[in-house]
């Protein structure tokens, strides 16, 4: 399958029994859209971290089945019960939410990738971008509360390590295989020395993947929008680097970075888009598989801007420093003649914030508003269609903004 250079972030596994394939360092490159198959992967009944407090050897010697708990039973002799550690609200939150997503994996992925980032977006829009540099990161989980995490390129593979809490770990393992075309994740539950693991496998994504994985989100995403319309949460932070996963309140006006205030927060729908007027643009170069498709760098950036300009707005150009507008496209060709691409539109802007795993303030990147969709087609016709569902989006912030600054 060809790709283009786009990014997003997974989880992959096979069934007890089948014969793994051999992966091959050199196959490092996971750009591309992956569908997960069901029948390589595993699912284990029980998959997650255990009670805290309880050592590993609590529940006696039983043998951990192929996929799924290492490490816990009902009863038994052996090992020494340590008094439970405390666990935030926090805590408690962030262990539920990466738990849930090992248990539920995404159907569809995205990857695109650049010398220092990953980024992996699922079939439901959500988006993380990596720093591959070794360093600790944070980013805000769906849930909304902020989680460490490390990534790292090792031997072909890519390695991302979220820490939960003081003591667990949950570690993705990413890898790709070249014959036959897979993409490998192996997770990773980390306590107190041990715990369960669970391997899934995707393969390349036909039109009828990315069909079937895109209805199934529909519903999820129509109720999830309703929700925020109805109560909305708290906008999510997260750090300079990482990927988006949510909103949160910027400096306003689209301006720099300020420091954290003391005064009263700003309420109400979209109160985090007041004040803004000027929009730096921002296109990721989708390379040359989307070119042959009619995605083309130039022509997106001059539409988006247009488009920004006739509905008022100042256009920086060529800036990541200030708010912007973010487009990311990643385009395959399963078939000949036949195109598919995702797309995501975000506005992206700056400030310091307190987080509460930290004694001082810290630079994060702040996503004020996202939108995502696949689309496929005949090439002859596919560089149109993208275009018009990223206009859509834009249309869309825009009015948004214009609304908040009534």
């Amino acid at each position: 399958m060809s790709r283009a250079r786009v990014a997003v972030v997974l989880v992959v596994a096979t069934l007890p029994g089948v014969l793994r394939p051999v992966v091959h360092a050199q196959t490092a490159d996971l750009a591309g859209l992956w569908a997960l198959n069901r029948e390589l992967s595993q699912f284990p009944r029980e998959v997650g971290f255990g009670l805290a407090g309880l050592s590993p050897e609590v529940g006696g010697t039983n043998p951990a089945p192929s996929g799924g708990r290492s490490r816990r039973g009902s009863g038994g002799s052996g090992g020494a019960f340590r008094p439970p550690l405390p666990e935030s609200e926090d805590d408690a939150r962030r262990r539920q939410q990466v738990t849930e997503e090992v248990r539920n994996p995404p159907a569809l992925l995205t990857i695109t990738e650049t010398a220092s980032a990953v980024t992996i977006t699922n079939e439901r829009g959500r988006v993380r971008t990596l720093r591959t540099d070794g360093k600790e990161g944070a980013l805000q989980l769906d849930g909304g509360a902020p989680i460490g995490v490390i990534a790292k390129r090792e031997a072909g593979r890519l390695v991302v390590q979220y820490r939960v809490d003081r003591a667990r770990e949950l570690r993705y393992t990413f890898q790709r295989v070249a014959s036959p075309p897979q993409l490998v994740v192996e997770v990773e539950f980390i306590e107190q020395g041990a715990g369960d693991r669970v391997r899934r496998v995707y393969e390349p994504a036909g039109p009828a993947d990315v069909a079937a994985a895109t209805a199934a989100a529909v519903g999820s995403s129509d109720t999830a929008a309703t929700a925020r319309n109805a109560g909305a949460s708290p906008a999510g932070i997260q750090a300079a680097g990482t990927g988006p996963t949510g909103g949160t309140s910027p400096t306003g006006g689209g301006g720099q970075a300020a420091a954290p205030s003391t005064a009263p927060a700003q309420t109400g729908p979209d109160a985090e888009l007041k004040g803004l007027t000027r929009l730096g643009v921002v296109v990721e170069d989708p390379g040359p598989q989307a070119a042959a498709c009619g995605v083309i760098q130039k022509t997106i950036e001059s539409a988006v801007s247009k488009r920004l300009t006739d509905a008022g707005f100042r256009i920086l150009r060529n800036t990541s420093e200030d708010t912007y507008v973010y487009i990311n496209v990643i385009t395959t060709s399963p078939s000949n003649g036949f195109c598919v691409s995702r797309y995501d539109a975000f506005v992206y802007s700056y400030t310091t914030a307190k987080l509460t795993y930290q004694a001082t303030p810290a630079l994060v990147q702040v996503s004020l508003l996202h939108k995502g969709g696949i689309t496929g087609g005949a090439s002859s016709q596919h560089g149109d269609a993208v275009l018009r569902g990223i206009l859509e989006y834009i249309d869309q912030f825009s009015t948004r903004i214009r609304d908040a600054n009534k």
